[in-house]
């Protein structure tokens, strides 16, 4: 927000008085800077992760980029892009009827169930109920 000053010039207020201090001072913007990036990067990764999960896998996608948007311009571009491919893609999908909802459960639950697997879940939590079979075992040698 700001405030238009009798002179005509304007007075940053609240989050832009404070990103106005840090542009003043170069080592520190770009200290700043560094550290949005860094934040937004692993939240990014976390979301990309998550996407095929049941939960907010996309709502942390974009606030991945929402933080990345909050310094870079390309980030801007990216989310803008992102948003609308997303909404393109969601109504493709919606548009597709109940058979492809159906197709889309069971390739996600497979999707989980597989991964879990690959990672060693299943002899986990067998372990805790005394269940002891090798196919509960992963692939992947621990």
């Amino acid at each position: 927000m700001s405030i238009e000053l009798e002179s005509g010039s304007t007075e940053h207020t609240g989050w832009r008085a404070f990103r106005a201090r840090l542009a003043g001072r170069p080592t520190l913007n770009l200290a700043y800077r560094i550290g949005v990036a860094v934040v937004g990067i692993a939240v990014l990764v976390i979301g990309i992760v998550a996407i095929p999960y049941p939960g907010p896998g996309w709502a942390i996608v974009f606030a991945g980029l929402g933080i990345l948007a909050t310094e870079f311009a390309w980030a801007r571009r990216a989310l803008g892009w992102l948003r609308d491919k997303y909404r393109l893609g969601m109504a493709w999908y919606s548009a597709r009827g109940p058979a492809m909802r159906v197709f889309a459960a069971v390739a996600t639950c497979a999707l989980v169930i597989a991964t879990l697997w690959v990672l060693g879940t299943f002899v986990l939590v067998g372990g805790w109920i005394g269940v002891e079979s090798q196919w509960l075992h992963s692939p992947l040698t621990w």
